[in-house]
């Protein structure tokens, strides 16, 4: 759906009053100190580790999508990795020093922030989103989706209470209680910064708004099986990509392309871990289900346990099914399931030579997911790393569940987060994680350099001065 751009003055002044409310919060909170903002941030993760489950009651009730046990963990891993993750983060006063070039880094406020909130995981975009802004003394204002304003609303509140009882403004944490598109288009002009979680159009419209955005861009994971990777445990890990929270994350694993001469077992290891592989009628009923026209999923399609998704989309599996394969050779507009599908539903496609491979995962992330994620199973290193050096991709998940993976996990060592950059590939400004790092803007202060010298040209350039034939005809 696309953002109006048509803002009544009674919706502009409501939201100016949201923002203002929120720089009078900033204002109070000014001279807190690094421990004292990093105290908020950990009180705040520990609320989150002990609402899990209040929290994703809350949240399933309202949007009935994916797994009350997903959510729980999800929330008690990512308030915990975050809360490490800002045990040395350095974001109030001088936060670097370099004596060797007279430069010293001060850490400043980036405003009030715009959060825009997405369905598929409103709770964690709010307490995640308020941890790390109020590293960096800023307040923000999160904008809801309206199929999930009230667990977003509540979780805000919780955070509001919290910050109450702590004896700091509660309007460091400030939820629109009755969302629209256009309150969301007020806010997105009204505010210092925006951090858009949600689908491409809002995204898009973020960046146009003239406001500085850190956009997210659509997920759509492909991941390669070559001749060398252990069949069962690549196909475990994507079956547990697929039962986490039912695939509602935008780095689950949305398809698999395998080395033509161990397609057929990798398939057989799939079904061994409850998947179900559709036959054509199957996959052409599944595919009038997912989507309601080109490149638009049905919202009552997504996240939803095999069985029951194929039930509605007209026909039956074994109970014991847990995801769904569907077979598939293009990508593109006429091929729907190259594409995202927020669901527990894998396309799988066969390649033969390496180069195949990695051709086939930019052509199908260019329609879709372009920049976001990938991942391999693979024992031979050197294609591990023409795999890195040449996707399209701003993360590149080894033998793991990339779906459990990207945005930070005790295994590996990403940075734990909600908001996943995905580069120029998919219209974003950054590829990184979105952290702490991203609230804060920082003034440096230079000093002379006493005693400095200036190098050679020969340092400088090398034996590119000796190149005569490279300036024929400029330098003559």
């Amino acid at each position: 759906m696309a953002v109006s751009r048509e803002v009544s003055e009674d919706t502009r002044a409501y939201v100016k009053g949201l923002v203002e409310r929120g720089k009078v919060a900033m204002d109070a909170i000014k001279d807190l100190t690094q421990d004292d903002v990093r105290t908020i941030s950990k009180a705040i993760g520990w609320l989150a580790v002990n609402k899990a489950e209040e929290w994703a009651e809350i949240n399933y009730e309202e949007t009935k999508m994916g797994r009350l046990e997903s959510k729980i963990a999800r929330t008690k891993a990512r308030a915990r990795g975050i809360s490490r993750d800002h045990n040395n983060a350095r974001t109030v006063g001088v936060v670097d020093v370099d004596e060797e070039k007279q430069l010293v880094k001060i850490a400043k406020p980036v405003g009030v922030v715009a959060s825009l909130v997405p369905t598929t995981v409103p709770m964690g975009v709010v307490f995640i989103g308020a941890m790390n802004a109020i590293m960096g003394k800023n307040a923000t204002v999160f904008s809801p989706h309206p199929r999930a304003k009230h667990c977003t609303w509540q979780c805000a509140e919780d955070i509001r209470h919290l910050l109450k009882n702590m004896g700091y403004p509660e309007d460091l944490v400030i939820c629109i209680e009755e969302p629209s598109m256009e309150k969301t288009t007020a806010l997105m002009e009204e505010a210092d910064l925006i951090v858009a979680t949600g689908g491409a159009p809002m995204v898009k419209a973020a960046y146009s708004s003239g406001t500085p955005a850190f956009g997210v861009g659509a997920g759509n994971v492909v991941v390669v099986i070559d001749e060398t990777a252990d069949l069962k445990d690549a196909a475990e890990k994507i079956m547990t990509a697929q039962l986490n929270d039912y695939a509602i994350g935008c780095s689950t694993e949305n398809a698999m392309v395998i080395q033509k001469d161990i397609y057929d077992d990798m398939l057989k290891a799939s079904v061994e871990t409850g998947a179900y592989i559709c036959n054509a009628e199957e996959k052409a009923r599944l595919q009038a289900f997912l989507w309601k026209g080109p490149r638009k999923l049905n919202p009552d399609a997504i996240c939803l346990p095999a069985p029951e998704m194929a039930r509605r989309a007209g026909f039956s599996i074994p109970d014991d099914r847990t995801w769904i394969i569907v077979e598939e050779t293009g990508y593109g507009i006429d091929y729907p399931f190259s594409g995202e599908k927020l669901s527990v539903v894998v396309t799988a496609y066969k390649y033969d030579t390496f180069d195949d491979a990695i051709a086939l995962v930019n052509g199908i992330q260019n329609y879709s997911g372009a920049g976001h994620s990938c991942g391999i199973h693979s024992k031979n290193d050197d294609h591990i790393l023409k795999y890195a050096l040449s996707t399209h991709t701003s993360r590149v998940a080894v033998n793991m569940t990339v779906g459990l993976s990207n945005a930070g996990n005790w295994n590996n060592g990403m940075p734990f987060t909600i908001n996943l950059g995905c580069g120029t590939w998919g219209g974003n400004i950054t590829s990184e994680n979105i952290t702490w790092k991203n609230y804060i803007n920082t003034t440096w202060v230079a000093r002379e350099i006493k005693n400095y010298t200036v190098p050679t040209d020969k340092e400088l350039f090398g034996d590119v001065p000796g190149k005569m034939e490279y300036f024929k005809g400029l330098l003559d």
